[in-house]
């Protein structure tokens, strides 16, 4: 395929997860979907999406475009398995990525670990300065950054950043070193901090390129690699690799800013929940994204996703691009249970994660797990879990449960387990009100979006705890990720500095900052060999009353705001987040951002579920009634499996809907329905 034409038809959406790969293959023309979900492949996860996509019989000749989520780069941090990265800085800042902010790890703790992503010995400086206004204050000198580059590959580095203080105000020196450091670098792993992040705050600016230089090499590999595959396997088109803004971008840009594809996965979940939100008509939603070892959530308003660019991965380690603003906590299927020294029960963080893994699943598992909890309280079925091992029996799980949990806390097995689900629900709506009520969002406004494996196993739960009134399930929950793939768009953000009090602030200067970047991201989507249908573009503005430290995302009409709708739109921000009016004192400008995003064409949901599959009546598409635990006791639940389904049912709770990738609980006195494009919707009663 030439890098001049446009691809538009079938398509493969792959997201790489923790314990599961999964790949949804749409044709858009005759509508036709396959749909495979293969083990993760921690060693080298090219093979997982081989795997996937040898599962679905897919015709890589045949395939336009494949657009993969992968988690490459936030295994590697999270990890620590960086590649040997070296930093060129100014003069006397050797430092500042490890003194970083007047943060702590634990707010009342006196003690801490943290690692700075590149090592002191790595770090070097030379002598230059630029002021705040980007004048030359010291020359740059050259030879010195000769010297540095020297050092740093005499000491094995891959990658090198450049991280001079105001290079945001002029990128001058940055680009000299840069220059005299491609003499002699051995590749093009070669990162300036201005490039990356053209923002003022110099120790989130060095961080996110120390991050982005430290994976950049591990991406480059591993893309290269399935790029190999997928060509000598027929594939003739591109690879197309989702950032953490929710947009996607060729592989061949993306290792040059790998930073930008960190927490891509759950970005691409919330980009579908946007998506098929919009398309069934609910647009304010909170996505709960439930997997084997952590949940994700996050906010989206109007069919728009939180998009916030002050993501901090862990403690100390700030990513300052634009990513979507998801919050996640350690609980997942896969979380263990235990009793602690005090005798209290503990659900998560510790995972048993794909190796051993729940008891369940036959791979020598032997501590309780929430999946383990939901078999044994007939929620979850044992004869439907994917890639068992070695299939353990409920009996197993029970005696388990009475052992390590019953015993100590003085409950049977089945009391014990449905506390386990109580705690672990308690944890995920602590992080739900992170991305709502914390923010000054009421959850009563929104829905659930429940997804991932394991979310629609506790969605009601988790809404009637929250008071939220009603629960959207996907049609296929547990790959929504990879759907996520084929509906993201095309999407490149810019930030840049102003930082000057709102009324002095030169107004001529912010239209052409808005208009540079505009052209920049109309330029970056000619280069892609994507078929779209439009080109969008958002602008907003982070500020701040003058004296503060934080700064508040203020969406614009438009790029050629006046003084007047920004100081409006500020203090109306404000006080939708604090209920506060501080009309006296005086706004700050501090950053200009731009979203340039590519619309791809519009994508048909209801071929997701096989409509010659789904039969007329209710009862037809009823497998089977078991005993179900519901709030301390146990109900004769009819089970129902969700591809024969009629549209527009009504199913009266209890009730268990069971399908290839998921299953969902619906509890006594709740009531769903089934739409076109098979999404289930559940009002909780009496909401």
């Amino acid at each position: 395929m030439s890098e001049n034409e446009r691809s538009d038809g079938i398509v493969a959406g792959i997201d790489v997860g923790g314990t599961y790969t999964d790949l949804i293959l749409l044709d858009p023309a005759t509508k036709r979907v396959r749909l495979a979900k293969q083990p993760t492949t921690p060693e080298n996860q090219a093979f997982g999406v081989l795997a996937a996509l040898q599962a679905a019989e897919a015709d890589l000749a045949a395939i336009d475009l494949i657009v993969h989520g992968t988690t490459t780069t936030t295994n590697a941090l999270l990890e620590r398995n960086l590649c040997p990265t070296g930093l060129i800085t100014t003069a006397g800042f050797r430092d500042l990525l490890e003194l970083g902010r007047r943060t702590r790890p634990n707010a009342y703790g006196m003690f801490g670990q943290f690692r700075p992503i590149i090592p002191r010995d790595l770090r070097l400086e030379v002598a230059e300065r630029m002021d705040a206004a980007g004048a030359v204050r010291t020359p740059l000198d050259e030879d010195a950054v000769r010297r540095a580059v020297r050092q740093l590959l005499d000491a094995g580095c891959e990658s090198l950043v450049i991280h001079f203080l105001h290079a945001y105000a002029n990128p001058e020196h940055e680009h000299a070193a840069a220059a005299i450091a491609a003499e002699t670098w051995p590749n093009d792993n070669i990162t300036m901090g201005h490039a990356l992040l053209s923002e003022s705050r110099e120790f989130e600016r060095g961080v996110t390129a120390a991050v982005s230089a430290s994976v950049q090499p591990l991406l480059k590999r591993y893309l290269d690699r399935l790029s190999a595959e997928l060509s000598s396997r027929g594939y003739p088109g591109e690879i197309l690799v989702m950032n953490g803004n929710g947009g996607m971008v060729s592989a061949r840009f993306a290792a040059k800013e790998a930073a930008k594809t960190v927490m891509s996965g759950p970005a691409s979940g919330v980009m579908a929940a946007a998506y098929t939100g919009r398309r069934a008509g609910v647009e304010n939603l909170i996505t709960y994204d439930m997997g084997g070892t952590s949940t994700d959530v996050a906010l989206i308003r109007d069919a728009q996703a939180a998009v916030s660019n002050e993501i901090e991965i862990e403690y100390a380690m700030p990513i300052h691009v634009p990513m979507v603003d998801v919050r996640t906590v350690g609980a997942g299927g896969g979380s263990i249970a235990r009793v602690d020294e005090a005798g209290l029960l503990q659900v998560g963080p510790q995972s048993a994660g794909a190796n051993p893994g729940p008891i369940c699943y036959g791979r020598g598992g032997e501590r309780p797990t929430i999946s383990d909890a939901n078999i044994l309280l007939g929620r979850l079925n044992p004869d439907k879990l994917l890639a068992v091992d070695n299939p353990v029996s409920v009996e197993v799980i029970h005696d388990i449960f009475a052992r390590d949990l019953g015993q100590p806390l003085g409950l049977t097995a089945e009391q014990a387990a449905g506390a386990v689900l109580r705690v672990a629900n308690a944890h995920m709506a602590g992080a739900i009100r992170m991305v709502s009520i914390s923010l000054g969002a009421d959850p009563r406004d929104f829905a659930l979006f429940a997804f991932g494996g394991a979310g629609p196993l506790h969605a009601t739960a988790l809404a009637r705890e929250l008071g939220i009134p009603r629960v959207l399930v996907p049609s296929r929950p547990g790959i929504t990720n990879a759907l996520g793939c084929v509906v993201a768009d095309l999407r490149h953000d810019f930030v840049n500095t102003v930082n000057a009090p709102l009324d002095a602030v030169d107004l001529d200067q912010v239209h052409a900052i808005f208009a540079h970047q505009t052209k920049a991201g109309e330029r970056l989507i000619e280069k892609e060999t994507v078929g779209i249908t439009d080109i969008r573009r958002v602008f907003s503005a982070d500020m701040q009353f003058i004296g503060q430290t934080h700064l508040l995302r203020v969406p614009l009409p438009g790029p050629t705001p006046d003084r007047a709708t920004l100081q409006r739109l500020f203090e109306q921000t404000y006080f939708d987040r604090f209920r506060v009016e501080l009309s006296e004192i005086k706004a700050n400008l501090v950053n200009l951002n731009a979203s340039i995003i590519g619309v791809r064409p519009q994508v048909d949901l209801s071929s997701l579920i096989d409509p010659s599959a789904r039969l007329s009546t209710l009862d037809a598409a009823r497998i089977t009634a078991r005993p179900v635990w519901f709030a301390g006791g146990w109900h004769d639940t009819p089970i129902y499996w969700r591809d024969k389904l009629p549209v527009g049912c009504r199913i009266e709770g209890p009730a268990v809907i069971e399908q290839m990738d998921s299953t969902i609980v619906i509890d006594p006195g709740d009531t769903a329905t089934d739409d076109a494009d098979g999404n289930i919707h559940i009002q909780i009663a009496g909401r």
